[in-house]
């Protein structure tokens, strides 16, 4: 067994361990606990200080850094007492170029060395249910008895040379009827930077950590991965420094001072809410309660039903926001839209549809993700011109790729999901649509008013079939009759409650399916709730694993981004220029399912930016 591995076996008798938890548990749920700063060592030579502060700066999630000393300074009384580094800690890890060559008890046979070496206090938590110190069963140099799991994962952090590694993780399996509470409960030292399936960081094999045990997962139960202070024992590792020292993970020392007085290694205030965004694989997202209540308050204006349609009867909570969540984790993309339900017209496609897809795409663009529009091929260089046309006026800042699909079944589908077809390599990781012609399950694809409008429509359904059978592609349909791609995920409800619903009921499921009075309005509200999240700080840090810095410096490219009323109004134009029309009335004008642009599009419009704003 490596010395690292026994560094975090490193334990006290088992009932103290199940006594500790005892006490935890019950003082969490009947009091406020008083937490009480953990921190770990990193000692380095005086050369190497300036850049390890710098790095611990921009990774502060995995690497908080709570002190730095002078060169030769080894007694901490400000931080942590009256206090002697070189004996405090239960035991010490000693490299040499880079490579771990011995654990030592203390490290005062190296008083010399460290006369020219500087001391990092970093705060350390080895594990959740542990890190909740109270008064009672506190004190110093007690060594925290838990075995961890630890992993390397392939997200890299943020690099300052010579320091350059990948994140670590630590894991414990949380009771999915538990994550909320202990959600809230490690917020304290650093919410999980990722919950689900360890394959997304790279994590291959739960049974095989890098550092400690194993810990079986029963039934029932979601692995829970933290940022974790041994990636500062790679991090050391890396700068090959002719002489180091750690302290050795899951044996830290307890300082009497609370957490309190440190404010930066505390978790973001805002309360956390855990969100189940994809089955397969299992992934959970967070952000803070104001982001979800904000895109809440969003989804509520999109389901108006001005037309008296009877939309609210498809409607399921959350959707939005679980749709918005997946698009914020993707990297790339594909949009489709397009419902030809003026068959006797050229074109046949109507004002809904066009303008909320490019709502999402200007957003998404804004958050660096990779964006393209799949349409039907007759309609080709159509939107292609839409698409210039609104280069052209600002709309968007970036050209959308319009591409085409016209086989059918389900291998060539996943050729064009897949590269060279293969499941393991998707090329994007999100589909939705926004007011496209669904399939019916005759086949057929229907209009409103029982027109089938197959000749029309190419089989890009089949694209969203497929996508859920390949792990790591998650899909949304948004729509405003049922008839949708996308919305069989509601079907039953659409059969049931809308107008000749048996009949044209979309038979094809989205993984989300966002009803909404008008399917623009949907868009929109994607873009919104992108932003939205984007800009919480409780999952801007989960996007990016609290590694590297945050982007809120990027925010006024995405404002720049959010939909407008008069950005909204020069899309319409734009649609009318090209032919398109009202899909109720077949109105050339501005209007969408019969009802005006003005006093109604452009107050939901506003309405959802006042929210976001």
């Amino acid at each position: 067994m490596s010395l690292l591995a026994r560094g975090c076996r490193l334990l006290h008798s088992a009932s103290r361990i199940t006594a500790q938890r005892r006490v935890l548990t019950s003082s969490y749920r009947t009091t406020v606990p008083k937490v009480y700063k953990q921190p770990g060592i990193v000692i380095l030579p005086k050369q190497f200080a300036d850049d390890f502060e710098q790095f611990c700066s921009l990774n502060s999630g995995p690497l908080p850094l709570l002190y730095k000393g002078q060169p030769g300074e080894w007694r901490c009384s400000d931080m942590l007492g009256k206090v002697d580094i070189r004996t405090s800690f239960p035991q010490y890890y000693k490299y040499e170029a880079g490579n771990l060559c011995a654990s030592l008890p203390d490290l005062l046979p190296h008083t010399g060395d460290l006369e020219e070496m500087v001391v990092f206090i970093l705060g350390y938590s080895p594990s959740g249910d542990m890190t909740l110190q109270t008064a009672d069963n506190s004190s110093q140099n007690v060594n925290q008895s838990h075995t961890l799991s630890i992993y390397k994962t392939t997200v890299p952090c943020q690099e300052v040379s010579p320091f350059q590694c990948n994140l670590l993780v630590s894991m414990r399996p949380v009771p999915e009827k538990e994550l909320s509470t202990t959600v809230q409960m490690e917020d304290r030292h650093g919410a999980p930077v990722h919950i689900g399936y360890p394959g997304l960081l790279g994590i291959k094999d739960l049974s095989k950590p890098d550092y400690g045990a194993a810990v079986e997962l029963q039934q029932g139960v979601i692995p829970v991965f933290r940022a974790c202070g041994a990636t500062a024992v790679e991090a050391v590792k890396s700068c090959k420094a002719p002489l180091a020292f750690t302290h050795t993970p899951g044996s830290v020392y307890i300082s009497e001072a609370q957490d309190s007085q440190l404010g930066q290694f505390c978790g973001p205030p805002d309360s956390i809410q855990s969100v189940c965004i994809s089955e397969n694989p299992l992934h959970f997202s967070l952000a803070s309660s104001a982001a979800v209540q904000k895109i809440r308050s969003l989804e509520g204006v999109i389901i108006t039903d001005p037309g008296n349609r009877g939309i609210r009867a498809l409607f399921v909570q959350d959707e939005l926001l679980k749709a918005s969540l997946s698009m914020s984790h993707a990297k790339s993309v594909l949009i489709t839209t397009g419902f030809p339900t003026h068959f006797n017209q050229n074109p046949p496609e109507e004002t809904d549809g066009p303008p909320g897809a490019l709502a999402m795409a200007a957003m998404l663009q804004a958050l660096r993700k990779e964006v393209a529009i799949v349409v039907d091929l007759r309609a080709l260089e159509m939107f292609q011109a839409i698409i210039a046309e609104a280069l052209k006026q600002g709309i968007l800042k970036q050209p959308v790729p319009i591409l085409s699909f016209q086989e059918a079944g389900q291998d060539a589908a996943k050729r064009f999901l897949c590269h060279n077809g293969d499941p393991q390599s998707p090329r994007y990781d999100h589909l939705v649509a926004v007011e496209r012609a669904g399939r019916a399950r005759d086949g057929s694809y229907y209009n409103m008013r029982k027109v089938n409008i197959k000749h029309l429509v190419d089989s890009i359904d089949d694209l969203f079939i497929a996508a859920s059978t390949i792990p790591g592609i998650t899909t949304t349909g948004i729509g405003d009759g049922g008839n949708e791609l996308g919305m069989g995920k509601v079907k039953e409800a659409v059969r049931k409650c809308m107008p000749n619903g048996d009949l044209i009921a979309c038979d094809v499921a989205a993984d989300h399916a966002i009803a909404c009075g008008v399917s623009n309005w949907g868009g929109y509200a994607v873009a919104c709730a992108l932003y939205i999240l984007n800009c919480c700080l409780v999952h801007e840090r989960y996007l990016r694993k609290a590694v590297g810095l945050p982007r809120l410096s990027e925010k006024p490219f995405w404002t720049e981004a959010l939909p407008v009323v008069s950005k909204e109004e020069q899309m319409m134009h734009i649609l009318v220029k090209f032919g398109i029309r009202s899909g109720k009335t077949g109105t050339l004008g501005m209007e969408v399912d019969g009802l005006p642009f003005y006093s109604i599009h452009s107050d939901i419009i506003q309405q959802l930016r006042d929210i976001t704003l």
